[in-house]
């Protein structure tokens, strides 16, 4: 069975300028103490159309993890505007925060965000060329989409063994949750954000995530 289990993330500093890191709060538990670090990832989807676009904003690796409940805050930067599409700036994407373990993804969490002008008159009039420090961030936090991997957490060669790996926890306040196979951490996110994307752009709403108390604090190393 899954050691790792995601029981919540929120949002921090949300809606932000374009401009600002980001900011996810997120508390896990662990089911018994792991042998390696676990390594978290931000990836900020570029366009929906190809995972060329894609950015990894950073990398972290949390450890040591013993058994219990964890909660860290994971920031990174925005994303290199020069490396986006022009027409995709504005509008509906996404961003994951990705979890892996001996380089095998076993959880993937997305949230639509909607990137536009605070201003009425530059949303109704835009400038040819954007205007980053006016561009709004709005991670729509309600709607995160879970998607679980099944992986091989002994490394015995049969990741397919584990048939309890995609039970939710039961406190989990991250809603929508997939399961898929085994899995490694080279997995594109290009097949599934253009539907993702689309969804979003009729749901834009936000709503605040509860805290978890009572965590044991975990190192980070970048």
């Amino acid at each position: 069975m899954a050691q790792v289990h995601i029981t919540n993330v929120r949002v921090l500093d949300n809606p932000a300028s374009f401009l600002n890191p980001f900011q996810f709060e997120i508390t896990f538990e662990c089911a018994e103490d792991l042998s390696e670090d676990l390594e978290w990832k931000i990836i900020y989807v570029g366009s929906a159309e190809t995972e060329d676009y894609d950015q990894t904003l950073d990398t972290v690796l949390v450890g040591p993890v013993s058994a219990g409940r964890h909660m860290f805050v994971f920031q990174a930067g925005p994303p290199d505007q020069t490396l986006i599409p022009e027409n995709d700036v504005l509008g509906v994407t996404v961003v994951l925060i990705t979890c892996s373990f001996r380089n095998q993804e076993f959880v993937r969490v997305g949230y639509y965000v909607n990137n536009e002008y605070e201003d009425s008159l530059l949303q109704e009039k835009p400038p040819s060329t954007v205007e980053f420090s006016k561009v709004v961030r709005n991670i729509l936090d309600s709607k995160p989409r879970v998607t679980r991997f099944t992986i091989d957490w002994d490394q015995t060669g049969d990741a397919t063994s584990v048939n309890n790996e995609n039970v939710p926890p039961p406190s989990s306040n991250l809603p929508n949750q997939q399961c898929v196979g085994a899995s490694t951490s080279g997995i594109g996110v290009d097949t599934a954000a253009s539907k993702f994307i689309h969804e979003a752009a009729t749901s834009m709403n936000t709503d605040s995530n509860g805290s978890i108390p009572d965590y044991t604090a975990v190192e980070m190393e970048h």
